[in-house]
């Protein structure tokens, strides 16, 4: 059962990021270290990457649980998890997320992952253990960041990259916000509409259009946490108004536009990953 405790106070936990030298395409890290021993619950809203949480306390760490499945420890999330909640002790803690292609190659199963939760050692096998021991063992988090950057690097290439127009397609998305058309995306790269879903889904494990949706409900989100109004958030990211807005937020967290823009996880994201971050509004 997920341990019950707390909301976590982000106010007791240090957060470090890596060194732009240190960053890989398509993937980016961030460190956390709790500094409270007490019992701990974590909400977690949708985001358009594959998310790997690495469990650096050792002994009792963190459940992790979403769609009714429990997992202990390092954990991979795929994409739309339509919310994850972690609970437990957790000292420390690596969070990397990788875009949809490059998790295609450094985990080899995008397309079973979405919407699901699993253990990092069902994909490593061995190799999750031994990644935990050194990561554990390192002095700093600099260190850290070395040690995941080196081990993500080898496996990146060691499995057949998606294909250019869907790794083109999802580039697109991503620079556009979630508002560029599927349609455009596909005479771009040549491909029918059809051909281009159906390939889109089958390597990346969704489709382009719900994708697209992920996206832009990820920079609305970004804006709502960075206390940007709502009316202004809808016509920024594309929405018809914000009863569009409102729906759109509830069908990927349940939430409204306002509890999202309270959302603990959110509200450290500036932080966390400055590149993605909108300026937050005082």
């Amino acid at each position: 059962m997920l341990p019950t405790g707390a909301p976590l106070d982000w106010s007791l936990v240090d957060i470090a990021v890596p060194r732009p030298s240190g960053r890989l395409p398509g993937i980016s890290m961030a460190g956390f270290s709790h500094r409270a021993p007490e019992s701990v619950d974590i909400a977690m809203v949708a985001h358009p990457s594959v998310t790997l949480l690495i469990d650096l306390s050792g002994g009792e760490g963190l459940v992790h649980r979403t769609h009714g499945r429990e997992v202990l420890g390092s954990a991979v999330v795929g994409l739309l998890p339509g919310g994850l909640r972690a609970g437990g002790r957790a000292s420390e803690c690596l969070q990397i997320r990788l875009d949809p292609a490059a998790a295609a190659e450094v985990l080899g199963m995008t397309t079973e992952l979405t919407g699901d939760v699993v253990s990092l050692a069902d994909i490593w096998s061995r190799d999750a253990a031994r990644t935990e021991d050194r990561l554990r063992a390192a002095a700093s988090w600099d260190e850290r960041f070395t040690i995941a950057a080196d081990l993500l690097a080898r496996r990146l290439g060691t499995r057949r990259p998606v294909a250019p127009e869907v790794a083109f397609a999802w580039r697109q998305m991503r620079t556009s916000q979630g508002l560029a058309r599927v349609e455009s995306l596909a005479d771009e790269v040549g491909w029918s509409r059809k051909h281009l879903s159906a390939r889109f889904r089958s390597q990346l494990g969704i489709t382009p259009k719900r994708a697209a949706q992920l996206v832009r409900f990820d920079h609305a989100a970004r804006l709502l946490a960075a206390g940007h109004a709502v009316a202004g958030v809808a016509a920024e990211s594309g929405y018809a108004d914000q009863s569009h807005l409102h729906r759109e937020v509830r069908s990927f967290t349940g939430l409204t536009p306002t509890a999202v823009a309270a959302a603990p996880w959110l509200a450290i994201d500036d932080i966390a990953w400055p590149a993605s971050s909108p300026p937050r509004f005082l």
